[in-house]
């Protein structure tokens, strides 16, 4: 697989109403680094079919099931099979369908939550260690420049040691949902078969986290956790809190909501150190608030060439400064690290060895998702005591 040749992508899920198959097919090609040339876009098979139209695939290629692409796409050459799959399905589909990928010789990049349950999640992180092929969950928040510049500010002591970390995600879309209606997509968030036990926190709650562990890079030693269901169109919580005793003393929290009047996607950062703090809003992306006491408050714009922004924030920019970018560029950020890890699993140990180190979210990251979704729901069965991070 040289350099410069384009990546073959399939895409599971994405048809009907959904909209983030539609996110990863833009971003996954956004730097024309790889073509969508097949899929299983929906369940029903006549639907699926019919998707290859709205896709731009060759209808030869727009399969009826998951089991039927990865069957035939091993038949074709392997200059013209596909290189990886992206999964865009309900959660509960996610392992049995990157199991099947990975043991079909394709790589993988998943939504989050990786599984629904723990032990697949297990199973998955041996299973990509065995297959050595590339599995990459798609926490796309990670891939923002400024996000970027935060964790390398922290790397390099910029703020001190971290005495605590707040990541909330609020969202209040469900406050528009009727107990018996079914809305145009999504409604399977609303079953705890497809869902998984987890409502809102598998959700956005699973994002919040991800970010705090990317930024911080601190380890979760014992946590606590109380949430709710408010809305009335399902039982699944959509409000709730965890409390994360971290490494070196340091204290984490995590909020998700998805019942908050006024909240869109309100996905926010803040890093208290000893030298100084950090803050980052989503919806205000390019931005990056450092604050120490006594000094004027800085704001650190995304700007590729300026002296303070680090080179991994750098690398994540495609656009000179004033221009923002935003969600669909830092999706793309994720896609492209996966797209050095793939090209690097085909190359020998020797030219691997200087091309490791990818910012992409990984298999690992994905088991530790799950597993702090079991851990909070441990945690609130127990009346909110305190769990240690363990399996």
């Amino acid at each position: 697989m040289s350099q410069r040749q384009k990546l073959r992508m399939g895409l599971i899920g994405g048809g009907g109403n959904g909209f983030i198959g539609r996110v990863h097919v833009t971003a996954a090609t956004l730097d024309r680094e790889a073509d969508l040339v097949a899929g299983a876009f929906s369940s029903d098979p006549e639907k699926s079919r019919a998707s290859a139209t709205i896709f731009d695939v060759n209808e030869e290629r727009a399969y009826g099931c998951y089991q039927e692409l990865f069957a035939k796409e091993r038949l074709l050459p392997r200059s013209d099979r596909i290189d990886f799959v992206s999964i865009a399905t309900p959660n509960h589909t996610h392992a049995d369908i990157a199991t099947q990928a990975l043991r079909s010789g394709f790589h993988v990049i998943c939504d989050k939550p990786m599984t629904t349950e723990l032990s697949e999640a297990a199973s998955l992180v041996q299973l990509v260690a065995e297959s050595k092929k590339v599995f990459v969950l798609s926490h796309n928040y990670s891939g923002y420049p400024m996000v970027r510049q935060a964790r390398e500010m922290i790397e390099d002591g910029e703020i001190g040691d971290i005495l605590a970390v707040r990541v909330s995600y609020q969202q209040g879309w469900m406050h528009g949902m009727k107990p018996d209606s079914i809305p145009e997509r999504g409604a399977w968030k609303s079953d705890p078969i497809k869902n998984g036990r987890a409502g809102s926190l598998g959700d956005v709650g699973t994002h919040a986290f991800h970010l705090l562990r990317f930024v911080t890079q601190l380890r979760p030693e014992t946590l606590m956790c109380t949430m709710k269901s408010f809305s009335n169109h399902h039982q699944l919580d959509d409000y709730g809190h965890a409390l994360i005793q971290l490494e070196n003393q340091a204290i984490g929290s995590v909020t998700w909501s998805q019942v908050s009047h006024g909240k869109l996607n309100d996905l926010t950062l803040q890093v208290d150190g000893t030298k100084g703090a950090l803050s980052w809003k989503q919806e205000k992306p390019n931005q990056l608030i450092v604050g120490r006491l006594g000094r004027p408050t800085m704001t650190y714009d995304r700007h590729p060439r300026a002296d303070y922004l680090k080179s991994s924030a750098q690398l994540a920019c495609r656009l000179p400064a004033g221009h923002p970018e935003a969600f669909f560029e830092a999706f793309a950020n994720v896609y492209r690290d996966a797209y050095v890890k793939m090209r690097v699993s085909e190359q020998s140990e020797a030219e691997a060895e200087g091309s490791r180190g990818s910012l992409c979210p990984t298999v690992s990251d994905g088991f530790e998702g799950v597993l702090f979704t079991h851990l909070c729901l441990d945690s609130q069965a127990n009346r909110s005591t305190w769990i240690p991070w363990s399996c």
